[in-house]
């Protein structure tokens, strides 16, 4: 496997001097995207160069170590020095391997973040008003920005569906595995007997569309109505169409956003909104395809597919897909998801790295 991955580094050796002449040309500078996409190229292949030739001197200081062993004066020092250029040399591997992991596109985009209610009525609606404040509470702690795109409220207090954007570092890379069924385990405060209810919940997380580059979405194609809001937001919000309801005739997609007061902000909110949905309906069509050769150790990123309870009763969450379980209910619906937010990377990269070691000795 060394031999192919020091054949591979070789190449990202190359590829760096290429960007280096190519930034260093007057076309470059004239073309400021060019430029733009370049300089990212150009940081992450010299991270990756840097990396490579500190393994290479791990790899030469363990194989100058191993020589030194015949000597028997020099053998204690000898073993010394090779255990620890070996450590740095598996070190270096390790990171080596996971900066040659195929990059996400998405993972520095900001996310359209959706919460419906699903099966346990009211129960299902209070439990979308818990995720909404546990999805809010991590953006706070990571200092992400959140605007509150759609909502619809329930009865009781809760939400039938809420439509969040969050912006800020890196929040699809944290975000992306949240996409599933969440379910929970608890004793409503309706229930007279103390009975245990299971209600659920699907959380959807969307990668922002850059609409000028990615999506050409024909006005042709669209069906706009505007209307009177419903429900809280005073005299005003009830006089006035402010309400806008965007349906994409050739998929059926349906946007409604009515919570600002300018008919103008609730359109250009749905758009994002369309905008996002129009983009995941398009990967989630190209995934199914690949689907048939490999499944994701994350899972398929279905909406209906079961991917986390969370049980007052026991004080438990239960990341299914990883078979994480962590007694801290209360802080985790507090906002603190670092845990298992983390895990979940760590293990679609173990999944790629495993992947890129099955490439390399092919």
């Amino acid at each position: 496997m060394e031999a192919s991955m020091q054949a591979k580094l070789e190449q990202f050796e190359r590829r760096l001097g290429e960007v280096n002449r190519l930034l260093s040309s007057e076309s470059a500078a004239k073309d400021m995207g060019e430029y733009r996409k370049l300089n990212r190229e150009q940081a992450e292949l010299a991270q990756l160069v840097d990396h490579f030739h500190a393994w290479q001197r791990a790899s030469s200081d363990l194989e100058a170590a191993e020589s030194m062993r015949a000597d028997p004066e020099m053998r204690a020092f000898a073993d010394d020095e090779a255990r620890t250029a070996g450590q740095r040399a598996d070190e270096e591997l390790r990171t080596l391997e996971r900066l040659m992991l195929p990059k996400d596109p998405d993972d520095d985009r900001d996310v359209i973040l959706e919460i419906r209610a699903g099966t346990g009525g009211d129960e299902s609606a209070l439990f979308a008003g818990d995720l909404l404040r546990m999805y809010m509470r991590f953006a706070e702690r990571n200092r992400w920005q959140v605007e509150l795109m759609s909502e619809s409220p329930s009865d009781l207090g809760g939400y039938k569906e809420v439509i969040l954007r969050i912006t800020g570092e890196r929040v699809y890379h944290r975000l992306k595995f949240e996409s599933g069924g969440h379910r929970v385990q608890r004793v409503p405060e309706t229930e007279a007997q103390g009975r245990i209810h299971t209600s659920a919940c699907t959380v959807a997380v969307l990668a922002e569309a850059d609409e000028a580059v990615e999506l050409q979405i024909n006005p042709d194609e669209l069906r706009i109505d505007v209307f009177r809001a419903s429900g809280a937001g005073g005299q005003h919000v009830n006089k006035t169409e402010s309400a806008v309801r965007i349906t994409h005739l050739p998929t059926g997609i349906v946007v409604e956003c009515q919570d600002d007061r300018s008919q103008h902000r609730n359109r250009d909110k749905a758009m994002k909104v369309l905008a996002a949905r129009l983009k995941d309906r398009m990967l989630r069509e190209s995934h199914a395809k690949e689907a048939a050769h490999r499944k994701s150790l994350i899972g398929s990123g279905d909406r209906s597919e079961r991917i986390r309870t969370y049980n007052f009763p026991q004080g438990r969450v239960t990341e299914h897909r990883i078979n994480l379980t962590l007694y801290k209910i209360e802080r985790i619906l507090d906002g603190e998801l670092g845990e298992i937010t983390d895990a979940l990377i760590a293990a679609q990269q173990a999944e790629r790295i495993a992947a890129l070691a099955e490439e390399l000795q092919a």
